[in-house]
């Protein structure tokens, strides 16, 4: 046809495309894309076409390359349609890259298109993988506004976001209008909305998604369980949250998880059950779970809480035992009830074991409030002997009783 003087049109030069592509002929294949470009007779198929081979046989860098080229070739700018806008932001999508699909979405604004369904689940599923979760809000939120409808993994992916950025009246309203939709939300979703509910204790409504998880087919998890324990305690119904912990145990034992302790030990933190939170951590070991580090510090704080630093140091010493190295929560949990215990020398002993300007502050704030301003004066010298810096309230507290002197 060429020697002929024959010009093809776009569909026998994207016949062409797609027989040489599905032959591997990548070379060939760009050449005739440059001659349809120059002739202008390059369509939204063909870039399609080109940008997909391009990505999958060379590189992603690569097709974007192409892409951005194109882009400024006024001649052929005209025939790069929404959907080839698509094509390269769920090229990168693929890889879990948030920056290019960025770029591209935003290049399309510039260029004056319009964005279609495809545009915004791959915009906010990307975002959402990627954690960029604002990201994937504005997204929803134009499309909304450009008047279509998000499909099943747009929606899915806006009610994890809405829970990870606090915006459960709209990971509620996303959730409803599935309902709506007739469109079946996933125990993942359940979770994330009820997680996100529960965070902003909204308890009752919390518990009205998780007797809907029942109807839709789904047994909660260990997620569900977590979410719901940690919406008890937001509320500050710990008790509550015991209870139900209690419910879980018998029904659903072989779902409860490391996270689930936490969460029930943390009550026991805030009502200063430490033999209850004892008997949690025991069962925790007994189970085969690896107690971490922050389940022997809320046992210790619950302890705290009921003013037990000897249990406290007990359990202090089981966690040394296990070969867990104490963080600075575990030494300001212990200094703060020792100090309420007057167990002066074990107050000492922690201090310098770990010595830390928080937790001399600690002891010197708790012995001047125990009116133990001597041994407070001692521990203050011995600080900044050391060279550490004490707080603002533990210089007005040793400047206040310096003048009672």
């Amino acid at each position: 046809m060429e020697f002929s003087d024959l010009l093809p049109n776009a569909h026998a030069c994207n016949s062409l495309l797609s027989c040489l592509l599905r032959n591997r002929r990548i070379e060939d294949a760009l050449e005739v894309f440059e001659f349809m470009k120059s002739k202008e007779i390059a369509t939204g198929h063909t870039y399609t076409l080109i940008l997909k081979a391009v990505a999958s046989f060379r590189s992603c860098d690569a097709a974007l390359r192409i892409f951005e080229e194109s882009e400024s070739d006024v001649r052929n700018k005209k025939h790069m349609d929404a959907i080839v806008y698509n094509t390269m932001i769920a090229i990168f999508a693929k890889t879990n890259k948030w920056g290019p699909p960025l770029k591209i979405w935003t290049s399309l604004k510039d260029n004056g298109l319009v964005g279609t369904a495809v545009t915004y689940r791959l915009l906010i599923c990307v975002f959402v993988r990627c954690g960029q979760n604002e990201l994937a809000l504005d997204a929803y939120h134009e499309m909304v506004q450009n008047g279509l409808s998000p499909c099943d993994d747009a929606m899915q992916a806006i009610i994890g976001a809405c829970s990870k950025e606090g915006k459960w009246d709209l990971a509620l309203n996303v959730f409803q209008s599935m309902l709506k939709s007739e469109i079946k939300p996933s125990l993942i979703s359940c979770n994330a909305l009820i997680n996100s509910l529960g965070k902003a204790a909204k308890v009752e409504l919390a518990f009205k998604v998780y007797n809907l998880m029942s109807s839709l087919g789904y047994s909660p998890d260990a997620f569900t369980w977590n979410a719901l324990l940690g919406a008890l305690n937001r509320a500050n119904r710990p008790a509550d949250a015991l209870l139900l912990f209690d419910g879980i145990k018998k029904e659903y034992a072989s779902v409860l998880n490391v996270h689930v302790y936490n969460t029930c030990l943390m009550s026991c933190r805030r009502l200063g059950l430490w033999e209850r939170a004892m008997q949690l951590m025991w069962r925790m070991e007994a189970s085969g779970f690896r107690v971490s580090v922050t389940s022997y510090n809320l046992v210790i704080g619950a302890c705290e809480a009921a003013r037990k630093p000897k249990m406290a140091l007990e359990v202090y010493g089981h966690m040394v035992r296990e070969k867990k190295s104490p963080d600075i929560f575990t030494s300001l949990s212990l200094v703060r009830g020792c100090v309420w215990g007057s167990l002066w020398d074990e107050v000492e002993e922690i201090l310098e074991s770990a010595p830390n300007g928080s937790l001399y502050n600690a002891a010197i704030q708790g012995m001047c409030l125990r009116n133990k301003i001597d041994l407070a004066r001692k521990l203050y010298a011995k600080m900044r002997e050391i060279g550490l810096e004490p707080d603002g309230k533990t210089r007005a507290l040793m400047l206040q009783n310096l003048r009672k002197r």
